[in-house]
């Protein structure tokens, strides 16, 4: 007997499955028209859990201000088929994010969320591109207006770790 769809694990997320080294690119002020960027790096590894109907990414970020741990724990619906992500770091360590709440079209996933930044409604968004074949890409923005207009304030692009001989760190490569 095969599985239904709604018993069958999602493959959404299994691009990102394993371990990376992260580019990162973070806006140094949100919502405040800020034009300056600060690039880091970091690492990511991501395992299926719930068999197979979420997963968990244990994070190390170097910020330049010292590094930080972090996960993000994602869960897939099959009645909704929609996803939830959920954000913590270590700095707040008893306080998980707003889920962002959203779907694969293809090789992209748009999540979104309603949400505070210093006491201002904002919409939250997250894109993720598989990009398969290449680097995945996630990237955040923030809408002050309820959507009509987006800010950008972190990119991330992935590079899985052991990805090959002879291949320039990713900082050499930024431009």
């Amino acid at each position: 007997m095969s599985a239904t769809p709604s018993t069958q694990p999602p493959t959404d997320f299994d691009f990102i499955i394993g371990d990376w080294q992260v580019r990162h690119r973070r806006l140094n002020a949100r919502l405040q028209g800020c034009t300056d960027w600060t690039e880091f790096l970091g690492t990511s590894s991501t395992r299926k859990i719930l068999q197979g109907f979420g997963n968990v990414e244990d994070n190390v970020l170097q910020f330049p201000e010292g590094a930080v741990r972090a996960a993000a724990f994602r869960s897939f619906d099959p009645a909704t088929r929609q996803w939830a992500i959920w954000w913590l770091d270590h700095r707040g360590p008893h306080t998980l994010d707003v889920p962002v709440v959203g779907s694969f079209t293809g090789s992209v996933g748009t999540f979104l969320a309603r949400d505070t930044l210093d006491g201002q409604a904002i919409v939250v968004r997250f894109t993720w591109h598989a990009n398969p074949g290449g680097h995945p890409t996630w990237a955040q923005a923030f809408s002050g207006d309820d959507g009509a207009t987006w800010e950008t304030n972190w990119e991330m692009e992935f590079e899985r770790l052991g990805a090959g001989e002879g291949q320039a760190p990713m900082l050499a490569r930024a431009g």
